[in-house]
């Protein structure tokens, strides 16, 4: 599972064709080269990664490009219920998708958003060694 904050870190520090920048874009090329792990996503997701993008100044068609490749490669998650579990609201979907996914862990920059007591995916940094993920890519969970 990855967090809204370490997608934007990563695309800031991924230039093609050069070595990542930072942390989260080492993870993202990890994942795009070696399927490393399985990025679950849900319709809510996809959407808060395509607003913050856009009010961050990302190109529209690299957006595109971006929820294009996660609809084609990531694990769509149908949420049944979702709680408030996380201080921050908006991360609350984050969370139900990783409990609902069985997601190993979720990468984020924001540790005390994702309350480790009361997730079963691990909470890790972008920099952290990745848990091993439960299945292949590119099913839907329902």
């Amino acid at each position: 599972m990855i967090d809204t904050s370490v997608l934007v870190a990563g695309i800031s520090g991924f230039k093609s064709g050069r070595a990542p920048r930072n942390p989260s874009a080492e993870l993202l090329r990890d994942w795009l080269e070696n399927a490393t792990f399985t990025w679950l996503i849900t319709e809510d997701i996809l959407a808060e990664y395509k607003e913050v993008l856009r009010r961050l100044g990302v190109r529209r068609n690299l957006i595109g490009e971006i929820i294009n490749l996660l609809r084609e490669e990531a694990e769509l998650v149908d949420l049944q219920i979702t709680a408030d579990v996380s201080r921050d609201p908006d991360d609350n979907v984050f969370c139900a998708c990783s409990e609902q996914g069985r997601a190993a862990f979720i990468a984020t920059l924001n540790r005390k958003d994702f309350p480790q007591k009361r997730l079963s995916a691990k909470v890790i940094s972008p920099s952290d060694p990745i848990p091993t993920t439960r299945r292949p890519r590119g099913r839907q969970i329902d």
